[in-house]
């Protein structure tokens, strides 16, 4: 099965009140428990690979061909988008399409409007022309993100209105008090500004930094007009969790399969619980394909 466009899975999601999970890559064995956990429940699932560590596994054609071959492998047949998480530049965009990807983020949120807008309209314009999705982002979600440090900027409404206006994108990552890693306490989500931002864009939205917000502020977004849920902390705390366990019941484990396997079954638990509380366990529809 090809990667398929993100538009039509987002549109879907958004009319019938359910979310698809993002759920980042961190290696084979990762990306196989994201393929399995989607299989197992019959939901299409976005598998990301966030432009920080795409030299870290290898670079754009590495991933593309990493999970094309698993999906073959595996005989996977829900829809699978691959997309690019955060990508720095248009230029990052167009090698990620280039080598396959489905979708992109082109993420201009650092800059003035007016450049981000001009970013994206150039993603915009190069994606369409190969039937790949491009999401955009306002505002700045905050907390570490591989490696990067970022306070809360909530999105702008005017601005969140002017960049779906003038650049067609298919998705909107609207900041709205989320965080990337671990929450500090309790999540405070602007739930106000987020229901004009989805009434005035009228577009699927994104919310970034989803891993630790509580299961009714989740349906809640959903309410609102999210589509599209990223996952990325809950998984590597899953993972981590289980590795040291592995390690701390047998000191003189050396063997990769061994000690890694029960984290990497932490992974897939985790994705699995996480599309049942978005709601996309059993929506899965085969959509138009990507070829690669």
């Amino acid at each position: 099965m090809a990667f398929v466009s993100m538009k039509e899975l987002l549109q879907e999601a958004k009319e019938h009140h359910y979310a698809i999970g993002q759920f980042n890559i961190n290696g084979l064995q990762w990306t196989k428990a994201i393929l399995e956990a989607a299989e197992e429940e019959r939901s299409p699932v976005i598998a990301a690979a966030s432009d920080r560590l795409i030299d870290y596994l290898g670079g754009f054609k590495t991933v593309s061909a990493m999970v094309a071959a698993l999906i073959e492998e595996m005989s996977i047949s829900v829809p699978v988008v691959l997309h690019l998480d955060h990508g720095k530049n248009p230029e990052r965009c167009k090698q990620a399409i280039d080598a396959g990807f489905s979708s992109v983020m082109i993420d201009g949120s650092h800059s003035p409007i007016d450049e981000n807008i001009a970013m994206t309209k150039e993603v915009v314009s190069y994606a369409r022309a190969r039937n790949v999705s491009v999401e955009a982002e306002v505002g700045t979600v905050g907390g570490m993100e591989d490696g990067l440090i970022g306070g809360v900027q909530y999105a702008d409404i005017g601005e969140c209105e002017r960049i779906v206006k003038e650049t067609g994108i298919d998705a909107l990552a609207a900041a709205l008090g989320s965080v990337h890693g671990k929450y500090q306490g309790e999540p405070n989500l602007g739930f106000k500004e987020m229901e004009e931002i989805s009434r005035v864009t009228d577009i699927p939205l994104v919310l970034h930094g989803a891993s630790g917000i509580p299961a009714d502020q989740i349906a809640r977004t959903i309410r609102l007009g999210h589509a599209k849920i990223n996952i990325n902390t809950e998984c590597m705390v899953a993972w981590t969790e289980k590795t040291r366990s592995a390690f701390k019941d047998n000191p003189d484990l050396y063997e990769p399969r061994a000690y890694m396997t029960p984290g990497i079954s932490a992974v897939k638990e985790t994705v699995k619980y996480k599309m049942r509380e978005f709601g996309s366990s059993g929506k899965a529809v085969c959509t138009q394909k990507i070829e690669i």
